[in-house]
């Protein structure tokens, strides 16, 4: 493949949700030989250090967990992703899922200027298209689909100018979605996969068919990595464990899948919490998994003719 430049971006961000321990995802991944499995693919790698947020003063009397703080954060780290030079693969080291509240407004005003439209792959087992008034838990994490797709409610976070198209969005290994986000996202034209439909029809399928259409329609892939994707039996270092999720092969075909498309132009790996991994063979996975979307395989299939 065509070697790529890409930029390692630490995000220690762990205002998304109550239980702490993501902030220590990005050294996690480094640790675990993230640049060195990548610049062994030959592609060109550069580690740009942490984002930090602003200044802020948090609030009290309300529901929310760590509202300001989470809003410091998707100014600083949407100003970080639309600051990403062209022509360059973005990966966010998280950091909770909350991190997409900045990566992914920042990826959207990247590809309104270059006036392309972006799509965004989600790889979770929640929609996260909660809104601050509907999220019971008062966890900021799931609240990302919902805020850059324009939903109302988020009072005091940047505005959302180029919102993110219902239909350019694919969310896959779904099996842990609230009432409210299951009523509010039927009514939408969004690609929602759940682990039944996996079960029954596999996972290559739907993913070729949005990766046809965000290629036929000249867009910007936004990949947002959750490690609960993974079932909890191959992944343990998170907090929201779902049993039940995609297997390590599974995975593996979805990164290699768009790897072959050639198609994604920014990743996030998010809700790697190391305080809950078995010597750290979880992100030793999401090493595998992210060498797997640059070009990782075990043999090459070059086309023959018979």
């Amino acid at each position: 493949m065509t070697p790529k430049t890409i930029d390692l971006i630490g995000v220690p961000m762990d205002s998304g949700k109550r239980r702490q321990g993501c902030l220590m995802g990005p050294d996690a991944l480094r640790t675990a030989g993230l640049h060195t499995a990548l610049s062994d693919l030959g592609h060109s790698v550069t580690d740009t250090g942490n984002v930090t947020p602003a200044a802020f003063t948090e609030t009290t009397g309300t529901h929310l967990h760590a509202l300001q703080e989470t809003i410091a954060w998707t100014a600083a780290l949407s100003d970080r992703a639309e600051a990403v030079t062209p022509n360059t693969i973005p990966i966010f080291m998280g950091g909770d899922h909350a991190l997409a509240l900045g990566t992914v407004r920042g990826m959207t005003n990247a590809a309104a200027k270059a006036n392309r439209p972006l799509f965004v792959l989600w790889l979770d087992a929640h929609t996260d298209y909660h809104t601050p008034a509907t999220t019971a838990s008062g966890n900021l994490h799931g609240t990302p689909m919902g805020y850059v797709t324009g939903r109302e409610g988020f009072d005091g976070f940047p505005p959302v100018p180029n919102p993110v198209r219902h239909e350019n969005i694919a969310m896959l290994g779904l099996r842990s979605v609230d009432a409210e986000e299951r009523a509010a996202i039927e009514e939408t034209d969004v690609t929602y996969v759940d682990m039944r439909h996996i079960d029954e029809h596999g996972i290559a399928k739907p993913l070729a068919a949005f990766l046809d259409r965000v290629a036929k329609a000249g867009g910007l892939l936004h990949v947002s990595l959750d490690v609960d994707f993974l079932d909890p039996s191959v992944a343990p270092a998170v907090d929201t464990t779902v049993p039940g999720g995609a297997t390590i092969r599974e995975a593996h075909l979805v990164m290699e899948m768009i790897c072959d498309s050639s198609l994604m132009s920014s990743l996030d790996i998010v809700e790697l919490n190391p305080f809950l991994d078995e010597r750290g063979r979880t992100a030793q996975l999401m090493v595998d998994l992210t060498a797997s979307a640059f070009g990782r395989r075990v043999f090459d299939r070059p086309t023959r003719a018979y």
